[in-house]
This record gives C-alpha cells, sequence and structure tokens, in this order.
C-alpha cells in the first residue's frame, strides 16, 4: 500500500523507468553496461515505492502515553527552551528518519488542534542543530487531556522538499491519525510538559503510531 502523495511521483517514475529501459536496451551495445543501467533504474524505482509505502498497522490508543510521530530512531532527549509557541521549558524528543524509513506523521497524541503553522526555509541536514529553527518546517499543537498541550514539529532535511501538513487549527483528531508527510529524508520533534517520563533511549529505533515516547 502506498501513501496518496506518493501516487503522482509513482507513476511518473515508472514511465521514466519504462522510457530508459527501452532506451538503454536500444542503444547500449556493451552487454555489462546495459546490465547494470538496468539495475540502476530498477534500484531507482525499489527505492521510491519503498519511501512512499504506507503499511497498515494495528494501533493500540492509550491518552496516557505520547506515541512516536514517525519511524526512525531517536537522536535526541534533552531539556530545552521552546520560543516558537511555549516561550518555555519543554522535554524535546527528536526522531530522525532516513530516506528508507515511512515517512507519514502521525498524531503524538489526541485532542483539539491549538495551532498549525507552516515556515518556509533551508534545508540544512535534519541533525544540524539550527535545522528546527531554520529549515523549512510546520509547528502542530495540540491539547490532550493528559497532557495539555504536545508540539510536534515536522522539519524538512538536506533532501526534502516539501512538507505536507493536515493539520488545521480547531480541529478534532484522534492519537496515530496521520498529520502530514514529509519527502526524502528528514526529522519530527516533539515537545512534552517537563513532567512527562520518557520511555525511550538514544539511538533506540521506534515505529510511528506504535512506539511510546513518554507517559504521565
Amino acid at each position: 500500500m502506498f501513501h496518496k502523495e506518493g501516487h503522482k511521483i509513482i507513476v511518473i517514475t515508472f514511465m521514466l523507468v519504462v522510457a530508459a529501459s527501452l532506451a538503454v536496451n536500444h542503444f547500449v551495445a556493451i552487454e555489462w553496461l546495459r546490465i547494470g543501467l538496468l539495475v540502476g533504474i530498477m534500484i531507482l524505482l525499489v527505492l521510491i515505492l519503498q519511501f512512499f509505502r504506507n503499511p497498515k498497522r494495528n494501533f493500540t490508543l492509550n491518552e496516557a502515553q505520547v506515541l512516536s510521530p514517525v519511524d526512525g530512531k531517536v537522536v535526541v532527549i534533552e531539556e530545552v527552551y521552546e520560543k516558537e509557541y511555549f516561550q518555555d521549558k519543554r522535554l524535546q524528543v527528536s526522531v530522525f528518519m532516513s530516506p528508507l524509513n515511512v515517512h507519514v506523521t502521525r498524531f503524538p497524541v489526541g485532542g483539539k488542534v491549538s495551532f498549525s503553522k507552516y515556515h518556509p526555509g533551508k534545508y540544512l541536514v535534519a541533525w544540524h542543530p539550527k535545522a528546527s529553527e531554520e529549515n523549512e518546517r510546520t509547528t502542530v499543537v495540540v491539547k490532550s487531556e493528559q497532557f495539555g498541550e504536545v508540539l510536534h514539529r515536522q522539519i524538512a532535511g538536506a533532501l526534502a522538499k516539501r512538507i505536507v501538513n493536515y493539520a488545521e487549527e480547531g480541529q478534532d483528531v484522534s492519537q496515530s491519525s496521520e498529520s502530514g508527510f514529509i519527502k526524502f529524508g528528514s526529522r519530527v520533534d516533539v515537545f512534552l510538559p517537563l513532567d512527562a517520563k520518557i520511555d525511550v533511549a538514544l539511538n533506540e529505533v521506534v515505529k510511528g503510531g506504535l512506539s511510546v515516547l513518554a507517559h504521565k
């Protein structure tokens, strides 16, 4: 199953793969070179399909937990000053996604969307310290009964050129439902209240909508 954000790209890629394969077979006479080019073309198609996959998952919702919004690896766990929305100290948990991860972004908690904003910006590598403030990004805040307001921020990486955000202010959302999509490599930061109990460790691999980042 592939995500709707990838349908157009997949169709275009498939057409290009077919055209390129026909051209290679017609114009390249050297056997080893032709085979190498065809293998390379197929690898490109597989990578595109891999990137836009959207596997079905059985979610167990629990509003006393904050779930990971994305697949990837935990790269930051620290107390920081969040200055865009809260303007106070929060616990930040950041998950880095490689191009091979599923790139669907999910709401870490359910509740009402109290803030949603898109910021154009740079395309620094996603793990750069200033990526959270200078890269293309979206900031979404959901007010939940258990945790109060929880902020998650989609951050474009060096390869990402478009962030899709589905959250609208005033909207009621369910935990683990789709919040957006980031194309080609990225990071998501989650900002939690200071009394949240963290359930993950640095470099831990997490799954979007399944892995627990924190609890009350």
